[in-house]
């Protein structure tokens, strides 16, 4: 079995647990996430500040058995932020080789990896069968200045790039950018909502109004659980 390669490589993990995807054009389908601990930002808005440091080892092989028992088709690397960790590229390859292997156990829904990142961290090297969903952090984050421009280069058309809005200005900055670098021409593109800190009908208006090429998106875990609640 190809995912039993580098199988005690270890990785320290915040939490492992299947739900439904809450973003993305992936939302609304079952979804087994794996949240690593550690984050080399800290946006004003990030909602899993518990994940900076707390976690516990885990191996490579334990990880495949957990994900295993839990038995969904989409899988999400998330964090903090994954590609913090060493030796992640391993990680990214064993779950990938294990959707392949185990395909045949799902109908109707293809396996897709997923893996949210800050774009703070090089994307070049990752797999290319995962689908990247990458920030691109926003004025009222405070983490703007940390974003690696390169990334852009190595997004696929099956990639996805995220804004997350928390004010007029961050609505103005991300149009900006994504008209300049034409990123409609690169790949999905995303917008989201501060939960609690602007009004979605706001930022749809002037996506409306200016013909932005975006998806609004709402965090749906947010809205069917509490926001607060862990592990959903």
């Amino acid at each position: 079995m190809q995912f039993l390669q580098n199988a005690n490589l270890s990785f320290k993990v915040n939490e492992i647990f299947k739900s439904i995807q809450g973003e993305s054009t992936y939302a609304g389908l079952p979804c087994v996430f794996i949240r690593l601990t550690g984050c080399n930002l800290r946006c004003s808005y990030c909602d899993t500040r518990y994940a900076y440091d707390e976690g516990a080892d885990m191996t490579i092989c334990e990880i495949i058995k957990k994900i295993e028992t839990l038995n969904a088709p989409i899988i999400e690397l998330t964090g903090g932020e994954p590609l913090l960790q060493e030796n992640i590229i391993f990680l990214i390859n064993a779950v990938i080789d294990w959707q392949e292997e185990n395909k045949h156990k799902f109908s109707g829904i293809a396996p897709k990896l997923l893996i949210e990142t800050s774009g703070s961290i090089s994307i070049k090297d990752i797999n290319k069968k995962a689908v990247i969903i990458m920030d691109i952090k926003t004025p009222s984050s405070g983490m703007n200045e940390r974003m690696l421009p390169d990334n852009i280069n190595y997004l696929k058309h099956d990639d996805e790039i995220k804004f997350v809005i928390g004010s007029i200005e961050d609505y103005e900055y991300s149009k900006k950018i994504i008209f300049d670098k034409k990123l409609y021409e690169k790949s999905k593109i995303l917008f989201s909502s501060v939960f609690g800190q602007i009004k979605p009908e706001t930022i749809i208006e002037l996506m409306l109004k200016d013909k932005v090429p975006a998806r609004f998106q709402l965090q749906m875990h947010k809205y069917i659980w509490p926001p607060e609640l862990r592990g959903v």
